[in-house]
């Protein structure tokens, strides 16, 4: 591959440029002139292909385990996938006209990996550059022509360890998972990881013992009859104990020199200082200045867009994409907060043409990164061109939420190039002597801050909650005028009990935080992580808080035990600096995956011994979690349960007693007393109520994890029925073109079906599940020749006749309702849905933050949906619409605008 200062311009030479996305190549193409053809990969082209997908020669070879030969070298075997080839096809014809080749893929390790693949498969016989650029603007682009470059095959080296090493990650620990938790479950490098925060905040919480403490406030008045509210702060010089005196435990931590009042103190005080004469004792004011803080970098743009907007991680980068592919922002994925020179030019002179020249500091900020680990090849994410829109120049040409976004990154960048903000802290003290047996002096305090010049405030007024670790100040409070010694007047003197809180549950915007403060992962791969996390079931959503699931327990239980190592959060970090230098051609990716794969001489052991030497990993101990005295939570196949252990008294052959935990219950909810409760009121898990005259099968009551239901126990067959099968089928037969021997018989499925409502399993009889599970019952064929049946279903009780379906009344009808009952409802016109009588919404919420509409659940035609009016996304399945919380209707309805109208297939 050669490279050369700048592009060629010889309008008779055809040039093909490749990025990743159709949007991408449009907005690119319009400013390349005649010659330039622009198409798309549409992301990656091959990759690693599962095991089962290999060639049949290979799978038993060194490829057969991982699609990667461990033996020799890590080599991969990559694969065009099947959706791609046409693709590929097409690229490779457009090649075929053109005399130079621009690879133009994102200029981060993925991308140069894309381009990589691209050279792989298309094997061009044309000069070859590698072109990469931050934004799609006509200055960008051209930038990028004049500092094309080859492949760096260092960021390719980092991108495949990467590959690689999720593959082995993942291919060895998610199969024990599978074996000791439950199917379907994986194990990732940074999702394991993230899933652990979560777990662990959520054991804390569950240790969590809560402390009271008790204090003072008033309302103190001027002569001027000017008031203010103060809080009690100390009492005969020793401070008042607040909530962050107190440990997890609920004791008061053995530094804090603090006086704790409790309810009888705080209020025999309160009484004492009923007719105090209170006097000002000081009075201080102190300068107060706050800077602006830096430009968006990936991370700090998904935290504030969660906390401003309510965006997803997911929304919030699929919005970005979609800025960024049409020429709006600069690229989205950086861990960098440095703006180019023009930017910074750009930046000052918007903010001097709308906010003022005294407005601008004289000399330009520059920011530097915390994370000493942060890629600088990008700039900070901002609007791009050398000279900025403003939001109002473009909202005609955005969605709701692209604007929303835009707006936040152009304010956050032309903040960041203006004054801090300036004022004072006003701090008074207050002093009054209570008239008690045993008198105490009680001292109140009362803080303002007052903002004299609001700087990049103009531009961006920062919560505080965007800068992590900064203390949030109220800048709207401002004390009265007031001297040392004067005297004031209390009213509304109470006392006021607390309790301390556990710490708070990670969300979105704190997990992202949390997880660049360990410089675990990339930000780019943070929305992706979370997104897994929650489709895996090990994480689920309240309001905005991110709850661990049980299963979730168990998963980082597991890991914790026997891959300690692959969970540890330093490790897991170093293993980012790691392939930090393999993209700067510092260390081999070959001998690191060596070394993470089999291990080091004389060092840690690699993935590939600890798989191999667990040794026994008791699965039932994995699976539960001690809750109270002799009860314990088991993670089971249908969920999560509570069981009881037998006591002394037990009689041989007694099951302990058990009660299924709801799933919507979070952990830290199930204290020992309500476990204990729970256990004591629950009824008979399971009963048999006798056997079916039918069949001679069992017929039982059981409590599932989706309500209590009725089945068969199917017994297995005798030998003797199973020979009799057998001697039934020919000696030899065939099933496409093999031979097949004679099979056994297959066992039936059971017949199962939910109790109706006001059943319960304490009082079933055998011939109300009989009748249960005679549904559907059929009521015959109509007049059209179609059979009518009576069915129980997730809306409640419908006949169906073909396709057409039609609720009835009550379930009672189910046993009663006759052929000619149903043919008569079958000839009145059917009630549609937005036709008739409207059916009341399930939920309603608040207004839309992005369309300002109101926002209701709806029963529709393919069940429950959420809707504004305009945007429609269906309930996801397993959650009930009254589980939903306005916060994740908001959530849902912004991830399905994000998408965008779904692209029907054209008729052919």
């Amino acid at each position: 591959m050669s490279a050369k200062s700048s592009a060629t311009t010889n309008g008779d030479t055809t040039k093909l440029v490749i990025v990743e996305s159709p949007a991408k190549s449009r907005s690119i193409a319009k400013f390349l002139g005649e010659g330039w053809i622009v198409d798309s990969s549409v992301g990656h082209i091959r990759d690693l292909p599962r095991p089962s997908d290999l060639p049949t020669d290979m799978k038993k070879g060194p490829y057969g385990k991982f699609a990667v030969d461990t033996e020799d070298g890590f080599e991969p075997y990559y694969v065009v996938a099947d959706d791609k080839k046409k693709k590929v096809a097409e690229l490779r014809k457009a090649l075929k006209t053109a005399d130079e080749l621009y690879l133009a893929t994102d200029a981060d390790r993925e991308g140069e990996a894309i381009a990589w693949h691209l050279l792989e498969v298309l094997k061009p016989k044309v000069p070859v550059y590698r072109m990469a650029f931050t934004e799609i603007t006509e200055e960008g682009i051209q930038r990028a022509l004049e500092n094309i470059r080859e492949l760096d095959t260092d960021l390719v080296d980092a991108q495949e360890t990467r590959r690689i090493l999720d593959r082995l990650y993942g291919y060895e620990i998610s199969p024990v998972l599978w074996r000791k938790v439950g199917p379907g479950l994986s194990a990732g490098r940074v999702q394991s990881v993230a899933t652990r925060l979560v777990v662990e905040r959520e054991r804390e919480r569950m240790a969590f013992v809560p402390a009271s403490y008790w204090d003072l406030t008033a309302d103190f008045v001027t002569d001027a009859e000017e008031s203010f509210n103060a809080k009690l702060s100390a009492v005969d010089d020793v401070r008042v104990a607040t909530g962050r005196d107190f440990d997890d435990e609920g004791q008061l931590k053995s530094k804090a020199e603090v006086v704790h009042l409790d309810q009888s103190s705080a209020q025999s005080l309160a009484t004492g200082l009923a007719d105090t004469e209170f006097a000002i004792t000081s009075l201080e004011d102190k300068p107060y200045r706050r800077r602006p803080a830096a430009p968006f970098t990936t991370s700090t743009l998904q935290q504030e867009a969660s906390r401003r907007l309510r965006f997803t991680s997911r929304v919030t980068m699929q919005v970005a994409q979609r800025l960024y592919e049409n020429g709006y922002i600069t690229y989205m994925r950086t861990d960098s907060v440095v703006l180019s020179s023009q930017a910074i030019s750009a930046a000052r002179k918007q903010a001097t043409e709308l906010y003022g020249g005294d407005m601008v500091p004289d000399t330009p900020r520059y920011y530097a990164s915390k994370n000493a680990s942060a890629q600088e090849a990008h700039e900070a994410i901002r609007p791009s061109g050398d000279y900025f829109r403003t939001p109002s120049k473009v909202k005609n040409s955005l969605t709701a939420d692209e604007y929303r976004l835009y707006e936040l990154i152009w304010k956050r960048t032309v903040a960041s190039q203006m004054i801090d903000a300036t004022g004072y802290t006003a701090t008074v003290k207050i002093a009054g002597t209570s008239a008690e047996t045993t008198p105490r002096v009680a001292e109140f305090s009362a803080s303002g801050t007052v903002i004299t010049v609001p700087g990049f405030m103009k531009a961006y007024e920062s919560d505080q909650k965007s800068v992590p670790g900064e203390k949030q100040e109220r800048d709207d409070a401002r004390l009265p005028d007031m001297g040392e010694g004067q005297i004031l007047e209390a009213r509304d003197l109470e006392a006021e009990g607390h309790e301390t809180t556990p710490p708070a549950r990670y969300t979105e915007a704190s997990l992202v935080a949390e997880l660049e403060k360990r410089e675990i992962g990339r930000p780019s791969t943070y929305a992706p992580t979370i997104s897994t996390i929650l489709d895996r079931g090990y994480v689920r959503k309240r309001g905005s808080a991110l709850v661990p699931s049980w299963i979730a327990f168990s998963v980082i239980r597991l890991l914790e035990e026997h891959f300690a190592r692959y969970v540890d959060y330093e490790f897991t970090a170093r293993m980012e600096d790691d392939l930090d230098q393999i993209a700067a051609g510092q260390m081999d990716r070959r001998d690191w995956l060596e070394g993470f794969y089999f291990g080091q001489a004389e060092s840690a052991q690699g993935l590939k011994h600890t798989v191999e030497n667990l040794g026994d990993i008791d699965a039932r101990a994995i699976n539960s979690i001690p809750v109270a005295e002799g009860i314990t939570l088991r993670v089971g196949r249908y969920g999560p349960y509570l069981e009881q252990a037998l006591g002394a008294e037990a009689q041989e052959g007694d099951d302990p007693k058990r009660a299924n935990v709801p799933e919507e219950m979070a952990p830290d909810e199930l204290t020992a007393a309500l476990a204990v409760e729970m256990i004591e009121t629950a009824g008979p898990s399971e009963r048999l109520l006798g056997t079916d005259p039918e069949t001679g099968y069992e017929i039982v009551a059981k409590d599932g994890r989706y309500g209590p239901y009725v089945t068969q126990n199917v017994r297995d067959f005798t030998e003797e029925e199973i020979q009799a099968y057998k001697d039934a089928q020919p000696d030899e037969y065939y099933k496409n073109g093999r031979k097949k021997p004679k099979k056994a018989p297959k066992k039936p499925k059971p017949k199962t079906g939910s109790l109706l409502k006001g059943m319960e399993i304490a009082t079933m009889t055998l011939d109300d599940a009989l009748k249960i599970l005679s549904l559907p019952r059929s009521l015959g064929v109509a007049a059209d020749g179609e059979e009518i049946t009576a069915q129980n279903g997730r809306f409640g009780p419908y006949l169906r006749k073909g396709s057409d379906s039609r609720s009835l009344e009550s379930e009672e009808q189910l046993f009663t309702i006759t052929l000619e009952q149903a043919e008569e409802i079958y000839s009145q016109p059917k009630q549609r849905r937005g036709r008739g009588q409207a059916k009341p919404p399930i939920a309603e919420f608040g207004n839309d933050p992005s369309s300002g509409k109101k926002v209701v659940i709806k029963e529709g035609r393919f069940g429950p949906y959420i809707t504004d009016g305009t945007t429609n996304v269906t309930v996801p399945r397993g959650t009930a619409p009254e589980q939903i919380t306005e916060g994740q209707a908001f959530e849902l309805l912004a991830e399905k605008r994000a998408k965008g109208p779904v692209k029907r297939a054209k008729k052919k």
